[in-house]
């Protein structure tokens, strides 16, 4: 049966009082990490306030309709007019790049992801369809009226390099951490312990709707109705808790850190099939890899 790993709510990252007072609608994390909630997915802002054009980057593009939020928010963040340098993807399911086409035409900003969630940002594959089988809660039996259609910034996308570098965030590291997508990737600052972790794991049962909307702090497995390939999912949470952050940002929930956080993360990694693998299912039964055993690539 699938269970969450409850964490101390003095484990959250974003601090209540400091949030009260901002007026960029966003919750800082440290003084140049921030990130807004955009219905049932979370926009991450990297740069100092204040940072002015092309000094910060946006992590993830929100869902549908989120344009004028993260516009809203960059601009009282980091100044009138700011655009990022760059917008990086996690990867490239419908509630991370919602407003990605529109935001970076407007901004003229390149794209970076991974080479392996190229097929779903250039136009020419569709993700797998999201099984409504697996965890029950509302949003999870509506899954299959979400879009799993390609968005196509292929004019503006480049591939992150091979060295784990992200270009435009100097003193960061990507990590692939497939499961959930094949090209999924993890953002890692080792000087500060901070990890954007995308939808490798999140801190909210992101398939029930009350969950989503109360974020209770939780440990999670990725979200299950669109996770293609479980072990994989589990071998990256194993590789992102032995990384032994100080502080989570991830995809959906609320972020955590601390040693509360930590022990729940490890906890989470030692009894994934448990507590984060659904007991049946079509991606349970039949993960989706490549004839090689890597990770998958759309039928060409």
């Amino acid at each position: 049966m699938v269970q969450q790993i409850p964490v101390d709510p003095k484990a959250r990252a974003d601090d209540p009082a400091r949030d009260a007072e901002r007026d960029d609608s966003t919750h800082e994390i440290t003084g140049d990490v921030a990130y807004r909630r955009l219905v049932l997915v979370n926009a991450v802002f990297v740069g100092a306030p204040g940072a002015g054009d092309r000094g910060w980057v946006l992590v993830d593009a929100g869902v549908m309709g989120a344009k004028s939020a993260i516009k809203a928010a960059a601009e009282k963040r980091f100044g009138a007019g700011a655009r990022p340098a760059a917008i990086v993807l996690t990867h490239g399911h419908f509630d991370h790049v919602g407003v990605l086409e529109d935001l970076a035409e407007e901004w003229d900003v390149p794209v970076y992801a991974h080479a392996l969630e190229r097929p779903y940002l250039d136009g020419s594959a569709s993700y797998p369809a999201p099984d409504p089988s697996v965890g029950g809660g509302l949003l999870g039996r509506l899954s299959p009226l979400f879009p799993t259609k390609p968005v196509d910034v292929s004019r503006r996308l480049q591939d992150l390099p091979g060295d784990g570098a992200v270009p435009p965030m100097a003193g960061w590291r990507w990590i692939h951490t497939p499961g959930h997508a094949p090209g999924h990737v993890s953002l890692w600052r080792e000087s500060d312990r901070t990890l954007i972790v995308g939808d490798a794991f999140v801190t909210t049962a992101q398939e029930s709707a009350y969950a989503v909307a109360v974020q209770e702090p939780e440990l999670h497995g990725p979200p299950m109705y669109l996770t293609i390939d479980w072990g994989a999912a589990r071998h990256s949470v194993r590789a992102l808790a032995a990384l032994e952050p100080e502080r989570v940002i991830t995809g959906h929930g609320r972020p955590l850190q601390g040693q509360e956080m930590r022990r729940a993360l490890h906890a989470l990694a030692e009894d994934f099939e448990r507590v984060a693998v659904p007991d049946h299912g079509r991606y349970v039964e039949a993960p989706l890899r490549a004839a090689d055993g890597s990770a998958y690539a759309p039928p060409k």
